[in-house]
């Protein structure tokens, strides 16, 4: 960790990937309660696995019409496609809600397929799918630091906007619908939310291991916090140590920071779990 910060003046890449850690965390300590709350992590997963198709697709027409798609970037195509996915997922959800397990294992694995299906079908050798799956917060630049801070206000600014409504679904949906709560509109408006949350944690861990930070700094808070507002402060806090702490801690060693973050998360979360029992224990006592 001291090699980390002695380093921190001579590299740019740290700095960014700090910065991009951070950015990324206030997106995912927002919408990471509504997620555990609303008990929609499958249905982040297969967004996130769907993105891949969009990946796939950006890479494929980059490089199969590099005239018409020349300016055309994997994380346009991943966006594009966890939209896709939300609005798709969102419909299902609200009309065909006895098939769901099987529908979204479906789309998941579809998702995943396609975009590794159009990679292979590229002419040519292409890295940036792994560092899509798995993440490549050693090499973020300014480009996607900026981009996820877009992100990040519009994400903010669409919880500003719809948080009694995503509060009021995650709570109780026949009591929303009671309320005159637009259900439909209500549910895939978060789930939007949850995608963009997705594109701004892949340059961080990836599409694959998105779930982990997306849930599990958002589990551990709710150990010790009940309410939407203090949950929201407390997993942001908790995810900006865990993409931070473990980042510097790995530097230098085998161990990549994207797996270092995911094994904190869970770490953490286990730590959590058992002080929790431990308390309940004592106070039987």
């Amino acid at each position: 960790m001291i090699q980390f910060f002695r380093d921190l003046g001579e590299n740019e890449f740290l700095l960014t990937g700090l910065v991009a850690g951070l950015l990324a965390s206030v997106a995912c300590g927002v919408i990471g309660p509504y997620v555990i709350t609303r008990r929609i992590v499958f249905l982040s997963g297969a967004i996130a696995h769907m993105a891949v198709g969009g990946v796939g697709a950006a890479i494929f027409l980059r490089a199969m019409f590099p005239q018409a798609f020349a300016a055309v970037e994997p994380i346009h195509g991943a966006t594009l496609a966890a939209l896709a996915g939300a609005v798709v997922i969102g419909l299902i959800h609200q009309r065909v809600a006895e098939r769901m397990d099987t529908l979204i294992g479906a789309l998941w694995s579809v998702g995943m397929a396609v975009g590794i299906l159009l990679v292979k079908l590229t002419p040519g050798y292409h890295t940036e799918l792994m560092s899509y799956l798995f993440g490549n917060i050693v090499f973020v630049n300014w480009n996607e630091v900026r981009l996820m801070g877009l992100l990040d206000v519009v994400i903010l600014a669409i919880v500003l906007l719809f948080h009694k409504r995503f509060l009021a679904v995650c709570l109780d949906e026949e009591q929303a619908q009671l309320q005159g709560i637009p259900l439909l509109q209500t549910n895939i408006a978060l789930l939007c939310v949850v995608a963009l949350t997705v594109i701004v944690l892949t340059q961080v861990v990836g599409l694959i291991l998105v779930i982990a930070l997306l849930s599990l700094p958002a589990a551990t808070a709710a150990h010790h916090v009940s309410r939407m507002g203090p949950l929201i402060l407390a997993s942001t806090g908790i995810c900006c140590v865990l993409t931070t702490v473990p980042r510097m801690a790995a530097y230098g060693t085998a161990l990549t920071p994207e797996a270092a973050i995911v094994l904190a998360a869970a770490g953490l979360y286990l730590i959590s779990v058992l002080v929790t029992r431990l308390r309940g224990q004592k106070g039987k006592v």
